[in-house]
């Protein structure tokens, strides 16, 4: 009897301590939710990207920051965004409390599965051939087709290696051209397809649908890997984070949200060309805004021409544009920017309201290079009219470290906002703010110049 009752109570001990033990856990449980809210904040981490993101005209953006800005909104939480400099930083600032989520697609394989809890908006990502889509160009629509084609890649990247294994798996013919030069990119290698250059190159699926909207002249159909699942990640401590954001997933996978991000970063057309409607002009004349460039040039110091270059690369002249980003009116001003300046982004679809905002913009990214005179000075300043003054700075001093000069453009500075696109670059510790479509920057500077002076020639 006594040996019943001592084992008895010896069951009654463990039942208590387990309950304990339960309640513990599902107090820490609760408590990590529970801390965000209380907090106020919530802490994402992930990677300078293309998609994920990014700094544009001094704006946050990204396909994934939008996301998980929209997921912090839901909740009512501030988002503190961190950014790392690969996937495996991504993880150790999870781990260690840095972070809260990964919002960054990682790749769902068994040994992730047991490290984290896999979450959000499940999405899919593989490697496809870029090819030129213009009239008369025969597609490749099977891998066996690429069989004696020339297809570039970067020296030891991701889409080299699978390129090698796919001319395995077919026994050879395929003719692989590498790209050895660092200051070659992907984004590079697509550009030169697109302008017919070379004929095929590689590129992740999510990076080859971005650059699509930019040129509308290639194929990305045909895929040469297997779809790989992705996701965000949580720690495994933490089931009720995973379960809000499974379910915030949930609604907006059925709403505006989802589709809205995914149009503008990989369907809306960011080429220039896109803009429609006809403007009437005058002849003799620019623009029917001549003389409100002429008005406000003086302000800066400028031709009027120069302003004039600008309102029609930012907007072909129409006065009522939004671009693929938010920036609007003639001159292209984002609305943080027109707020930060003392105007109301609704008043930018006024012509003059507009070319204010841009003037008064330029004056301030000009104050940044008063060490510079003449036509140096336009360059540095009107790349920061475009990317913004933080990129042109990381630029200057990716120059100074690799022996170029940092107060010339041309051939110095403009070769390093270019390669911005690039993580051995945007990841060097000279850099602090990230990924930039440098190319866009390069050209945007490039094709103002060279169209100011046009302008000039042919007009007083």
């Amino acid at each position: 009897m006594k040996t019943n009752m001592l084992l008895f109570s010896l069951f009654c001990i463990m039942l208590s301590a387990c309950s304990l033990s339960n309640k513990k856990d599902m107090k820490t449980v609760i408590t990590n939710l529970q801390l965000i809210k209380e907090k106020g904040e919530l802490t994402a981490v992930t990677l300078n990207t293309s998609t994920s993101y990014f700094i544009y005209k001094t704006q946050r953006m990204g396909y994934e920051y939008e996301l998980i800005d929209d997921f912090a909104e839901s909740l009512g939480l501030e988002l503190n965004i961190k950014v790392a400099e690969n996937v495996t930083r991504l993880e150790e600032m999870l781990q260690s409390g840095e972070a809260d989520i990964v919002a960054y697609p990682i790749q769902m394989d068994n040994t992730m599965k047991n490290k984290y809890l896999f979450c959000g908006v499940e999405q899919q990502n593989h490697l496809v051939i870029v090819q030129r889509a213009e009239k008369g160009d025969t597609l490749s629509k099977d891998v066996t087709q690429l069989i004696g084609k020339e297809i570039w890649v970067k020296d030891k990247s991701r889409s080299h290696e699978r390129l090698i294994n796919l001319n395995t798996e077919l026994g050879g013919g395929i003719i692989i051209k590498k790209i050895e030069r660092d200051t070659v990119t992907t984004e590079d290698l697509i550009e030169m397809v697109a302008d017919g250059e070379i004929r095929y190159t590689v590129s992740d699926n999510n990076l080859a649908r971005l650059n699509r909207t930019y040129y509308r002249n290639i194929d990305i159909r045909l895929s040469i890997s297997f779809p790989q699942r992705t996701s965000w990640i949580v720690r495994k401590d933490c089931p009720e984070l995973a379960e809000a954001v499974n379910e915030w997933a949930a609604n907006i996978s059925k709403g505006f949200v989802l589709k809205a991000a995914a149009k503008r970063y990989f369907e809306q057309s960011k080429d220039e060309d896109f803009y429609s409607g006809s403007i009437i002009i005058k002849k003799g004349a620019i623009s029917p805004y001549d003389s409100l460039f002429k008005k406000y040039a003086p302000e800066i110091g400028w031709d009027w021409q120069l302003l004039a270059s600008i309102a029609y690369q930012e907007s072909r002249f129409h006065n009522r544009l939004e671009s693929w980003a938010g920036a609007k009116g003639l001159m292209g001003i984002m609305p943080r920017t027109a707020r930060n300046l003392g105007f109301s982004p609704d008043s930018l679809d006024n012509p003059e309201i507009s070319i204010q905002a841009g003037v008064k913009c330029l004056i301030s990214f000009s104050k940044y290079f008063s060490d510079m005179e003449g036509d140096e000075k336009i360059k540095f300043t009107l790349a920061s009219y475009n990317a913004g003054s933080g990129h042109v700075t990381d630029a200057r001093s990716l120059a100074s470290k690799y022996g170029k000069n940092p107060a010339i453009w041309n051939d110095n500075v403009a070769e390093y906002i270019r390669l911005k696109s690039e993580p051995e670059y945007y990841n060097d510790p000279v850099c602090k703010h990230g990924y930039l479509r440098g190319t866009e920057t390069f050209r945007y500077v490039k094709e103002v110049m060279t169209r100011f002076k046009t302008y000039k020639s042919g007009t007083k």
